[in-house]
């Protein structure tokens, strides 16, 4: 089933999500949210799945309530394969279809790399790498069956293509897996139409980072508040571009994928860093 030429339409119905289902994992705040907000905006139903239902439900009444939207929240646990069917199950149950799937939530603790220890660094592999797996199967049991294909957009990291900051040993490793998951099954799936790309952000100042970053400091040590950071900020905080990446620098990106925009486009990891992995 070749993906459809598209070259005769229009620019706006290229980027027009009007009519489609999306989930969005990890949806209900930072990235996730940011990427939920666009796909409502170009017109797609979207369900959010947080591993906090409240707080999904909270986000999608926001998201509902700004764009006009049919937005969900649900709970969902990336690591539990009944947890994401029942949101695949939601999706068909509400809306009959399922058009795209963003497998963006992760976990990202610092562990100091003679700390790790192996239930560590499997509860890392299983939300970000497994989790991207289990998503990406449940994204095409639905899009197989429904035969018109469909797209899957991992949110992967500038850490899939190269060492991080010292105690990320297993994040790395797990966005290295999860940037190969993409390309593997790119090809398997392309013979259904269904493709599917990654997104790779550098440093994106959210709550969830902020909350690890914190964690992250020495005993006694605050990080200090973004708008009070010197010129000279840690390296994961600029960019050649000249500023810190935002939640919505990555959800443009994340739904130029979702789009008829990269209708050609299959396996890739874009990379929305500000240069810094140039």
């Amino acid at each position: 089933m070749p993906v459809p030429d598209v070259s005769t339409m229009p620019l706006a119905d290229l980027i027009s999500l009007r009519g489609r289902a999306a989930v969005v994992t990890g949806g209900g705040r930072g990235l996730g949210k940011a990427i939920a907000s666009r796909l409502a905006e170009a017109g797609a139903s979207v369900v959010l799945g947080d591993l906090d239902g409240a707080l999904a439900e909270d986000a999608a009444a926001e998201l509902a309530a700004r764009h006009g939207a049919d937005v969900v929240g649900a709970t969902m646990d990336v690591t539990d394969r009944a947890s994401v069917r029942a949101v695949g199950d939601l999706v068909d149950d509400r809306w009959g279809r399922v058009d795209a799937w963003v497998n963006n939530a992760g976990v990202f603790p610092s562990i100091p790399l003679t700390e790790v220890r192996f239930e560590d660094w499997d509860r890392v592999f299983a939300v970000n790498a497994r989790g991207v797996l289990v998503g990406t199967q449940e994204a095409a049991r639905f899009m197989t069956h429904q035969e018109r294909g469909g797209v899957v957009v991992n949110v992967v990291s500038t850490a899939g293509f190269r060492g991080s900051a010292p105690g990320l040993a297993a994040y790395v490793g797990s966005k290295h897996a999860a940037r190969g998951i993409t390309r593997q099954t790119a090809l398997e799936l392309a013979p259904h139409g269904i493709r599917v790309l990654g997104v790779a952000p550098s440093y994106v100042p959210t709550e969830g980072n902020l909350l690890a970053a914190a964690a992250a400091m020495p005993e006694g040590v605050e990080l200090p508040d973004l708008a009070d950071l010197p010129e000279d900020v840690p390296l994961m905080m600029t960019s050649p571009a000249g500023r810190t990446g935002t939640p919505d620098d990555i959800a443009r990106v994340v739904l130029f994928c979702v789009s008829d925009l990269s209708m050609y486009m299959t396996g890739s990891t874009l990379l929305a860093d500000g240069g810094t992995t140039a």
